[in-house]
């Protein structure tokens, strides 16, 4: 089983706002994460995360050292802005650990256990795995009632949303969450209509639920707010709406997101 045990650095982290903490992690992103295409996706050089790795394994060390008690006093949007933070880095160092040696983040798993579920570092007091971070500190009891972290948090994988290519922070929180789900929903290699099928990425089928939250009675309704994203003509529009469209939920490309090779 990897595990990834990585130690607090004491006395300094403690001192730090929340938008500070994540200075090097914002400085690593603009360095070494690329808009691809037409800026719907981006696409990670590993190989410079590796180059730079001790920057890396001193930002995690950074948010180790953040006590519980002093994150829960922290507004919702700098929490959540932290916690997505986390999930990507953890990510980015659980790639590192074999990398060049996968063409995807499942190999890092096992019959027994996924690379999802295996202990990869300490955070918020505790060890955590990446399904721990997500769907415990994230998504659990609907804390934040925010469906949009599906397009931020990022799976080292081609068919995920892309990896930002800045920290997030929790004064631009929303602002990056509403960019990051405009430029998702119009990238027509995972969203697209025709006629009256829209076909759509597997997200929305894995985490269909989550897109109840904030007054939605359910996807449609969701969606039906990026109509425009999406490209849907007014009669689509109202197809979705009145739920008189087919959705279907395209394959899940797990190829690992590494910058192109000439």
């Amino acid at each position: 089983m990897l595990s990834f045990f990585v130690m607090p650095s004491h006395g300094a982290t403690q001192s730090l706002a929340p938008a500070q903490l994540h200075e090097s992690w914002d400085t690593l992103l603009k360095q070494y994460v690329h808009p691809i295409n037409n800026g719907h996706s981006t696409e990670v050089d590993y190989a410079g995360f590796a180059n730079d790795r001790q920057t890396l394994t001193k930002y995690l060390e950074q948010l180790a050292a953040v006590p519980e008690a002093q994150f829960k006093q922290w507004p919702k949007h700098s929490q959540l802005a932290f916690l997505i933070n986390a999930y990507n880095a953890y990510t980015i160092e659980l790639i590192l650990s074999r990398y060049p040696d996968l063409s995807s983040i499942r190999e890092l798993g096992s019959f027994l256990s996924s690379p999802w579920k295996q202990d990869i570092g300490p955070l918020l007091g505790e060890e955590r795995t990446l399904d721990g971070i997500e769907h415990g500190l994230i998504r659990g009891d609907n804390k934040y009632n925010e469906p949009r972290i599906h397009f931020a948090v990022n799976c080292a994988s081609v068919g995920c949303p892309a990896l930002r290519e800045e920290a997030y922070t929790g004064d631009k929180l929303e602002m990056q969450l509403a960019d990051q789900t405009q430029r998702f929903l119009s990238d027509r290699s995972r969203n697209h209509a025709e006629g009256k099928t829209l076909t759509l990425s597997k997200i929305f089928d894995w985490y269909g639920d989550d897109f109840e939250m904030n007054g939605n009675k359910g996807l449609a309704d969701f969606l039906a707010q990026y109509h425009q994203a999406l490209g849907l003509t007014p009669t689509q529009q109202d197809a979705l709406i009145g739920n008189d469209i087919d959705i279907r939920f395209s394959d899940y490309d797990w190829s690992l997101n590494d910058v192109s090779k000439p």
